[in-house]
């Protein structure tokens, strides 16, 4: 192997069709239910907040999902990601492991969420849609759609959960540049989010309560569509440009991953990197370990059950089975707000049901100190979600240490923390703290899970 650093593709080698894993799944996932009827939704319960081209690659079983080419063009602006080996960080460790890292921060909004922000934008714009509305949780989302909304001539309105929305002053900055509004949630500008303020005037927020204000606003306005940034089928399909990516430049290490590693908070970034492995070893190919690293103080896949439940908190939205805390659950305030979710994508939690992939869980004082030796060793300052991966990879590294093992790690740096810098100034001034999910609210929201009866 040379010392080769970074790993590029020119533009032309942009993957032309991201990859659908549902075509290699082993059990089909379980339907979406209707919490009227309990029956399979179909098309048209959607169509009042999604386009129908996103609809149809919600639900289907097709294996390659042809990128258009307006889309291919405006990735252009940052992909190829590039494929960086990690060889100080190696050096720092003295690990015998080779570590890798598909770098998202490179996109105009700093992180992987354009890969899908753009798509999303692209397909409502062909509709006709004047409008979007939608939620974030740091910010990584809200700013990315904003970037997707000017490229293509659309409103843009986002419901950011009002702890992030107090922490990070300056992606509102870089939200509203790119000409969106940005709310924080609860807001007085809904139904739902006036009736939780009645309730608690100082609520912190949640994810779940800023979908439901942004679903609120798509549902009551015929010329506005909802957009996520996670969760969905079709968020994961458009992410899995970065694990096509990685698999193409790992070949030009000529080396193939034994662990992939990726944070999960509602699943995009992480189905980004892994199911593109999945899928290959589901097809006969190598089978690496994946490991999904997630917050300890929102927890879903390893302390949520496995159940149907509602993806937000006033249930305006669909009945999915997932990994889930309940959708009344509100974590505490930690600083890596894009993984604040309640529940994990439908995909992620039936591939762990499957025994495919493996989760852990850090408290963030553990994955801060490992962002810092991260940024020390390879000059990234990386989001605070990232750093949950970073410390998942640096754990598998150690544990290869131990082993004696020289096995190739493979994880996603899915954005910068260059607005997150208040999270660094907490952390060494010794103001970060582990705080814990409240046991008793955790109870409390997974005993108000609906009751389905499946077959």
């Amino acid at each position: 192997m040379s010392d080769q650093i970074k790993f590029l593709l020119p533009e032309n080698r942009i993957p032309k069709h991201w990859y659908n894993i549902q075509a290699d799944l082993p059990k089909p996932l379980p339907p979406v239910l209707h919490p009227g009827t309990m029956q399979p939704i179909g098309p048209d319960d959607l169509a009042p907040l999604f386009p129908m081209e996103l609809i149809m690659q919600e639900v289907t079983t097709e294996r390659e999902v042809e990128i258009p080419e307006p889309v291919r063009e405006i990735y252009k602006l940052w992909r190829p990601a590039p494929l960086y080996r990690a060889r100080r960080l190696e050096e720092a460790l003295g690990t015998p492991a080779k570590i890798f890292y598909k770098y998202e921060g490179v996109s105009p909004a700093g992180s992987h969420k354009p890969n899908t922000a753009i798509p999303q934008a692209f397909y409502n714009q062909q509709a006709g849609i004047k409008r979007l509305s939608t939620e974030t949780g740091a910010g990584q989302w809200g700013t990315s759609l904003s970037f997707a909304g000017g490229v293509f001539g659309i409103d843009v309105t986002v419901f950011q959960v009002r702890v992030s929305y107090d922490q990070k002053p300056y992606r509102r900055a870089v939200m509203e540049t790119y000409g969106a509004r940005c709310l924080p949630s609860p807001s007085t500008e809904t139904e739902y989010g006036r009736s939780v303020l009645a309730q608690r005037p100082d609520h912190p927020g949640s994810l779940g309560i800023a979908i439901s204000e942004a679903v609120e606003i798509a549902a009551k306005n015929a010329d506005t569509n909802y957009a996520l940034g996670s969760v969905l089928n079709h968020v994961l399909l458009h992410q899995t440009i970065i694990g096509i990516e990685a698999m193409e430049q790992l070949e030009m290490a000529d080396v193939y991953p034994d662990v992939v590693v990726g944070c999960t908070g509602g699943g995009s970034n992480f189905a980004g990197i892994a199911f593109p492995f999945i899928g290959a070893g589901l097809r006969g190919g190598p089978k690496p370990r994946i490991v999904a690293v997630e917050p300890a103080a929102c927890p879903s896949l390893t302390r949520g059950k496995y159940a149907y439940d509602f993806g937000d908190t006033a249930h305006l939205t669909p009945l999915t089975k997932m990994h889930t805390l309940g959708s009344t659950f509100t974590p505490p305030g930690f600083h890596a707000g894009g993984l604040r979710y309640h529940g994990m994508a439908p995909l992620v939690s039936h591939l762990k049901e499957l025994g495919l992939m493996e989760a852990v869980a850090y408290h963030q004082t553990q994955c801060f100190e490992a962002g810092v030796l991260f940024a020390r060793a390879e000059g990234i300052v990386p989001a605070p979600e990232a750093n949950h991966a970073i410390k998942g990879a640096i754990e598998e590294a150690l544990r290869c240490k131990r082993e004696g093992k020289s096995e190739v790690i493979l994880f996603n740096l899915c954005g910068h923390g260059h607005f997150d810098m208040a999270a660094y100034t907490n952390y060494f001034s010794g103001n970060l703290v582990d705080d814990s999910y409240d046991e008793a609210e955790l109870a409390m929201a997974l005993s108000g899970l609906p009751s389905v009866s499946e077959v």
